[in-house]
């Protein structure tokens, strides 16, 4: 019996004395398991490894344990209390690691950068289906405008940061891959291969670019190899989708609007200029539309209607007859557009390393097919990372890239000649056939019983043309080569046994990018604008080198609680451009290419362009236990731009900031996880103009004088000329609260002195303008960009970003005179940038139908004495007044992105509130101008005055009255974007296990889907400049792909 108990005691005693704990290790950001992360007992060697479902068993744990220590790599380490059944969530590094912020010549924690900047992860650039990463940057940074003016596949956005700095001079911000300026096209560069995009916004951030950083810059960081050992990791991504229009359409009139329409303007026009009687000028109007200079030719050839022209539409009434039937109805638009273009694209990238070596090898192709038949846009592109540590002290680096693209497009773009084929089939009359027609209606088809087009040899307007069958019968393309290469080498000395050298690192950059590209116009013999020359063909070809070579010497130490980051260093740019361009036309018959074939020379140049600058520069960055922190910079720049006096600009920037989150005061306040405040201020420079040679004379020759050839003076010197100079103040607090809200907010002043201009010249001597430092302008504004955490500690996720952005612009002083006006702009102290300059609408006369002004008469000092109303243009035109600019009052985007277990689901919608724009496409539709005969009407033009007492706001119709521009033509520019939706499924790593991968994503993404308006048809982000184009739209791509790790 004692015997019994003893052996049960000693069995309860020794079950007390060891611990059995089974659970399961996953991941916070996808709730997926994680297989592999280590499980130990904390003090002990006993410890196990989560399986393939993310599950551990550990058994004869000591009683006196009470801690698991749980570690993944790229996980945060964590520790638990020892409990029979556990659940692990563990976080990314990503998530709690201080953010790494590339800088210029270097990087920042971002909690120690005293500067203004915003980081774009190459998660977020790879949802964007876009071929130009510039245009990834719209709607995911405070206080960037991005317009992508052109729907041609390859094109590139206009990116503006904090507003309009400069009138003549560039406006565009710099773009630096891997550490070296860029001077490539953008289009060259694989958004794939992108690791990051940092966007600098204030002077403390820009300031040590000097002359180049004036504008912002755009910090692109391509990926990297990583040191795995043998390992080497295989990514391959493919995408397939289609594109199509991503705006409605105008609302234009059909074949019985535009008749009716057409002969009210006939019959106006008889009875204005010529006097005829109301009484028969109707009938006179039905024999003028099939006259020689009639809509419907002379034949009637152009009448869709089954009836001829006297029967057709009632001479009293100007209605069409109800029993006539339309033998065709062909719509261009229709035919210009293809069919849901197909878009396909590949990647594949190896990355790998050892313990001293690392690198990556990636290749691309991407063939994107146009909104317009026949253009399109293809791209080879191939990239190679390598980085070395051949000694403790010793770090090189290459990185390289080489990309080839093709681009088919239409030639003509944004033109308002015939040869624009989006102009010409958007404003065709609906009564003209794209293709031939019997006299039936029936398809008038060739020996081979295919349609054939039809030309309008007879059409009062844009005869002997077709746009769509130029798409077919003329060629327009260019091809790019871009290579690009940076390399490094540094010495370093991070360890103790360097002595009084520790801290000392001198790295050596080089960067070298070459651009090369061929392009070729052709205009057949047979059809459109050529004809007349028997054909033309143009060839150019153009090459561009640039190189930059710079020194650094850094020190970095830290003494106790302070710490020191120096940098010197010298920079050398150089870049060099070349040109030709030759035209020949009188071709023997068509499809010849070549300049040779052709007979006659009828343009020819060529040129060479050589710019440089040399730089000194350096910085200073301290912090105080990383509690306070200064930075200062300092750069001198000489540029070739400039007379030898005046090539020197000086450039620098001073930034603080205090971390208000680390004082003992709020020790105790766990909800504030982070306050920081900020402030900057700097003076960078501009001298990006037009011309490489503007303060020197310059001339052109070849012009013949008899038999001897000439020159003629084509610019005037001023060796006066100067650097633009950018003050820019930058004022921002930073706060994480509750762990889950984030916010930034900032406020900046930017004011541009010696602003870069043409200034107008008097004619008598022989310039319509020179070069010249003339004013200043200013732009003020607030940004505000808040993040929050909706939904975070739970299996479903949701983060919800707003941007919001306001901008002022104001010149506040022109040199010489108050104000410039040019056509309908005008540049006025006190004004903005860009303001259109138009009469005042007074309405339209009820009475006649004309179109009515306000004026107003003014004393000596200005004050209004009398207002009144005319219909007197000539008056109207000396009485005009600022009409408004484009630049919005609100502008910026909402982000939502979902995450549940393996889905993810991301909506980027962009915004912009106030602000006008001038349409030009909707103004020629509504005849505004001139009223061209053979052009659509837009819909609106239905509401016209008719009849004395009609009341509206659209004139009378009539060929010979020009229907003028007035303020009442400026429209809304405030819009609203769906820019992007993805959503995706990444497959559990249990199952990509069992079958060898490391991942498997399966998306699907809508890019550029919609946008809304003021106006159906017009594309309110074309321009930052307020007019918009005769260009074809952006178009929308949906597609859906897949991406796989092994």
């Amino acid at each position: 019996m004692l015997l019994l108990t003893y052996i049960f005691i000693s069995i309860g005693l020794v079950t007390a004395q060891n611990q059995r704990v089974t659970g399961i290790v996953v991941s916070e950001e996808d709730g997926q398991p994680i297989i592999g992360a280590s499980v130990s007992v904390k003090g002990t060697s006993v410890g196990a490894i989560s399986d393939i479902d993310g599950r551990f068993s550990i058994s004869n744990i000591p009683s006196s344990a009470k801690t698991l220590v749980i570690s993944y790599i790229g996980m945060v380490t964590q520790e638990v209390a020892i409990k029979q059944n556990v659940k692990i969530v563990l976080k990314s590094n990503a998530q709690v690691t201080d953010e790494v912020v590339v800088v210029a010549y270097g990087t920042a924690k971002k909690s120690s950068f005293t500067g203004s900047a915003q980081v774009i992860k190459n998660d977020q650039i790879e949802k964007r289906v876009v071929a130009n990463v510039s245009k990834a940057l719209d709607g995911v940074v405070a206080g960037v405008q991005s317009t992508a003016g052109s729907g041609q596949p390859g094109s590139g956005a206009s990116v503006v940061i904090r507003g309009f700095g400069s009138i003549n001079a560039s406006n565009n911000p710099l773009y630096v891959v891997d550490g070296i300026p860029f001077d490539g096209n953008i289009s060259s560069i694989n958004p794939n291969d992108i690791e990051s995009m940092t966007v600098l916004k204030d002077a403390s951030a820009g300031a040590l670019y000097g002359a180049r950083g004036a504008n912002g810059v755009v910090m692109i960081t391509t990926k990297r190899g990583k040191n795995e050992g043998d390992k080497i990791d295989v990514n391959l991504k493919a995408n397939w989708g289609v594109t199509s229009r991503s705006l409605k359409r105008y609302n234009t009139v059909n074949e019985k609007e535009y008749l009716e329409l057409a002969f009210e303007a006939y019959k106006n026009e008889l009875i204005n200029t010529n006097g005829v009687a109301p009484s028969v000028a109707g009938t006179q109007a039905l024999a003028k539309m099939a006259g020689g200079e009639g809509i419907l030719g002379v034949n009637e050839e152009y009448n869709p209607y089954d009836s001829p022209i006297a029967q057709l539409i009632d001479p009293s009434t100007g209605k069409l007859n109800s029993s006539a039937n339309l033998k065709y109805h062909e719509n261009w638009m229709d035919e210009l557009q293809a069919d849901s273009p197909l878009r396909q694209e590949y990647q594949l990238a190896f990355t790998g390393g050892s313990k001293k070596t690392k690198y990556l090898a990636s290749m691309g192709y991407l063939n994107e097919g146009g909104l317009l038949k026949t253009t399109s846009f293809e791209r080879y592109s191939g990239r190679l990372n390598v980085d070395s540590e051949a000694k403790d002290w010793l770090k090189s680096g290459l990185s390289s890239s080489f990309a080839q693209y093709k681009s088919n497009y239409a030639a003509g773009a944004g033109t308002t000649q015939n040869s624009n084929v989006w102009y010409s089939a958007q404003f065709m009359a609906p009564i003209y056939p794209v293709y031939m027609h019997s006299a039936d209606g029936g398809l008038a088809l060739n020996s081979d019983g295919n349609k054939q087009f039809d030309y309008g040899s007879n059409r009062v307007n844009q005869s002997n043309w077709n746009p769509i069958a130029t798409l077919y019968d003329d060629k327009a393309e260019t091809l790019v080569d871009n290579m690009s290469a940076r390399t490094y080498i540094t010495l370093h000395a991070d360890d103790d046994k360097y002595g009084f050298l520790k801290g000392f690192n001198f790295t050596t950059n080089f960067g070298l990018d070459y651009y090369s590209a061929r392009g070729a116009e052709y205009a057949n013999p047979y059809n459109g604008n050529a004809v007349g020359v028997s054909g033309r063909l143009t060839k150019e070809s153009s090459r561009m080198l640039s190189y930059t070579f710079n020194q650094l010497l850094t020190y970095n130490r830290t003494f106790n609680d302070h710490s020191f980051d120096i940098l010197i260093g010298h920079e050398y740019y150089a870049l060099k451009t070349n040109y030709l361009s030759a035209q020949k036309t009188g071709f023997p018959f068509g499809g010849l290419y070549e300049l040779a074939a052709a007979s006659t020379l009828t343009d020819g140049t060529s040129y060479e362009d050589n710019y440089s600058i040399d730089s000194y520069l350096s910085r200073l960055n301290y912090n105080y236990k990383e509690k306070y922190y200064l930075s200062g910079s300092f750069r001198t720049d000489g540029s070739s731009r400039f007379y030898e006096d005046q090539r020197w600009g000086t450039f620098w920037s001073v930034g603080g900031s205090w971390r208000i989150s680390r004082e003992s005061f709020l020790s105790d306040v766990n909800w504030i996880n982070n306050l920081t405040l900020k402030a900057s201020y700097g003076i960078q420079g501009n001298d990006a103009l037009s011309s490489y040679y503007p303060y020197q004379s310059l001339y052109s020759l070849g012009y013949p004088n008899a038999s001897a050839s000439g020159a003629m003076i084509s610019s005037l010197e001023n060796k006066k000329l100067k650097w633009e100079k950018n003050a820019n103040l930058n004022i921002g607090v930073e706060a994480t609260l509750f762990d889950r809200l984030y916010l930034t907010f900032e406020y900046f002043n930017k004011n541009t002195k010696d602003l870069l201009m043409k200034m107008p010249k008097a004619t008598s001597t022989g310039f319509d303008s020179y070069w010249n430092n003339i004013g200043k302008v200013r732009n003020t504004g607030v940004e505000l960009s808040v993040k929050v955490d909706v939904l975070k500690n739970t299996p479903l996720k949701w983060s919800f970003t707003a941007m919001g952005s306001h901008v002022k612009n104001k010149i506040i002083k022109l040199a010489d005179k108050p104000e410039i006006i040019s056509g309908n702009i005008i540049l006025k102290e006190g004004e903005a940038i860009n303001s259109f300059y138009l009469p005042t609408s007074a309405g339209v006369d009820p009475l006649t139908g004309n179109q009515l002004y306000l004026i107003k008469e003014k004393d000596a000092d200005g004050n209004v004495t009398k207002e009144y109303k005319s219909s007197n243009y000539s008056l109207a035109l000396s009485n005009r007044e600022i009409a408004g600019n484009r630049i919005p009052d609100l502008y910026g985007s909402f982000n939502n992105e979902f995450k549940y277990k393996g889905f993810d689901l991301s909506l980027l919608t962009t915004y912009s509130i106030g602000g006008k724009i001038y349409d030009s496409n909707y103004n020629v539709l509504m005849g505004k101008g001139i009223l061209y005969k053979g052009t659509t009407f837009h819909k609106n033009l239905l509401r016209r005055w008719q009849n004395p007492g009609d009341i509206t706001d659209v004139p009378k119709l009539a060929w010979d009255n020009n229907i003028n521009v007035t303020n009442k033509d400026m429209l809304d520019a405030s819009y609203f974007s769906i820019k992007n939706i993805t959503v995706g499924y990444t497959l559990p790593k249990s199952l990509l296990k069992k079958i060898g991968f490391e991942s498997i994503r399966i998306f699907g993404t809508a890019d550029n889907l919609a946008v809304f308006s003021h106006l159906d048809g017009m594309d309110p982000q074309y321009s930052l400049s307020g007019t918009t184009n005769y260009v074809y739209t952006p178009s929308k791509a949906i597609s859906i792909g897949i991406d796989v790790k092994f």
